[in-house]
């Protein structure tokens, strides 16, 4: 799979893969956003690593900044369509909320907390596995304001983006291997993820001690 990817990153194409793939991903959270955005930092990474024995480096590899920018959009974009689609989604989607207990709790959670300044869920929920799918399609269906979802929907996409072209650019540079930096890196990313995902299922301080 690693190798596969890998020689994805020596195409210009990576950077639409990377941006189509996180802004989908919202939607299906299967797709592997968080492996392509660190696969190609890694790359990038590559070309200045040291180590024993040489590193094949593609002839093109991604620039850092330019996929760090790529990657912070495309999540808030990806974030914002769900945001949207979740205020007018209308019937269909009450019902669909109404299926899943995800969604139905982050309804429940999200009716004031961005207007309090509990928007730092959107920052965890970025993390978590369709963690950034329940949180914007619930902040969008308790009718938030998009300057109450905006601003933290910017800081976790940049938060995110961040920690995974760092994982797998340095990484990468401290092992001086490529695929074992991106390996390494990849599970970084499910075990914040894991932490992640039991920060957003953890019930309020308020629920926890009324109970």
């Amino acid at each position: 799979m690693f190798e596969t990817l890998g020689s994805l990153t020596a195409s210009p194409w990576i950077y639409a893969l990377v941006a189509v793939s996180i802004v989908l991903d919202v939607f299906l959270p299967v797709l592997p956003s968080g492996v392509l955005v660190i696969t190609a930092a890694a790359a990038a990474a590559a070309a200045g690593a040291a180590g024993p024995v040489p590193v094949p480096v593609p002839e093109q590899v991604p620039d850092i900044l330019l996929l760090l920018v790529i990657a912070t959009s495309a999540s808030v974009l990806g974030d914002m369509a769900a945001f949207r689609l979740g205020r007018r989604g209308g019937a269909r989607l009450d019902r669909a909320i109404a299926r899943s207990r995800r969604l139905t709790r982050a309804h429940e959670r999200l009716g004031t907390a961005l207007a309090r300044g509990g928007g730092a869920l959107v920052v965890i929920a970025r993390f978590a596995p369709a963690g950034r799918s329940v949180v914007s399609l619930g902040a969008g269906k308790t009718q938030r304001k998009v300057a109450e979802f905006l601003p933290w929907s910017v800081l976790a996409g940049m938060a995110w983006a961040g920690y995974s072209v760092a994982l797998g650019y340095f990484g990468t540079q401290w092992l001086g291997t490529q695929w074992l930096g991106t390996a390494l890196s990849v599970v970084a990313l499910f075990a914040a993820g894991a932490l992640a995902a039991f920060l957003v299922r953890r019930p309020p301080p308020a629920a926890a001690t009324a109970g």
